[in-house]
């Protein structure tokens, strides 16, 4: 019987009852296992323990998640001390792993958090006013509703032509959710945007650093993925870079 390939995913430290647990939201786990066709192991933000560098070489691909803590603005050079919940472990385990992946040239994947995560590794930075901007859309539904209702606050996204989305969804653009009060401000030099809010905000970028693919998107494609073939279909391009076709 034939192997499947691996994908670590990144943890984040969350207090769990009165002690600190290395979590992962099931949903980006099964959504991976199911769509991309893949075995999972979770990587521990815990870097006073473990290096990057110590698993990487035994991961077909990494998946960097979203969650609820912010990356600390000191990591992109912003002096303002921003808005928690952050987790600076993670914050130093994901520098760790973007660096390792890419020297690897294995496969990297972003959703939310960590799309604003690998802009940042790689020199980007970070704006804070994606939902209160009166120049930008609102990129989070309105404070007070429902955990499950966030994800039905959507907008469309532009893909551009000539980019990995475009060609995998043939379409011109897409309706995703849009669940985030951060967002990309300056875009880091080696990443190719792939897809833009209408009102300008980067929601996709890819790249090939070294020979790595690099493909993240703002939006919440683990999110009901079982009944949305367009969020599937992220998943399908994970399971191709895995495996070595894209």
């Amino acid at each position: 019987m034939s192997s499947r390939p691996v994908l670590g995913i990144i943890a984040c430290n969350r207090t769990v009852g009165t002690e600190v647990a290395q979590a992962v939201m099931n949903r980006y786990a099964t959504a991976a296992m199911r769509h991309a066709d893949c075995a999972a192991l979770i990587i521990p933000s815990l870097p006073e323990h473990m290096r990057a560098g110590e698993v990487v070489g035994r991961l077909d691909g990494v998946l960097l998640t979203g969650t609820p803590s912010n990356v600390e603005p000191a990591r992109y050079d912003d002096p303002s001390p921003g808005e928690g919940p952050f987790d600076p472990d993670r914050d130093t385990m994901m520098l760790e792993l973007v660096e390792a992946v890419i020297a690897a040239q294995r496969p990297l994947f972003g959703i939310c958090r960590g799309f604003q995560e690998i802009n940042v590794a790689l020199g980007g930075t970070l704006r804070r006013d994606t939902s209160a901007n009166a120049h930008l859309l609102h990129h989070h539904a309105p404070d007070g509703v429902p955990f499950d209702a966030m994800f039905d606050h959507r907008h469309r996204v532009d893909l551009v032509e000539g980019g990995l989305l475009a060609a995998a969804y043939d379409a011109p653009s897409l309706d995703v959710n849009s669940v985030h009060y951060q967002g990309i401000g300056k875009l880091a030099d080696d990443l190719s945007v792939e897809a833009r809010a209408p009102d300008g905000l980067v929601e996709a970028y890819s790249a090939r650093p070294n020979g790595a693919l690099l493909l993240a998107v703002q939006w919440h494609p683990e999110w009901a993925t079982d009944a949305s073939e367009q969020s599937q279909t992220y998943f399908h391009l994970l399971g191709r870079a895995l495996r070595g076709e894209l």
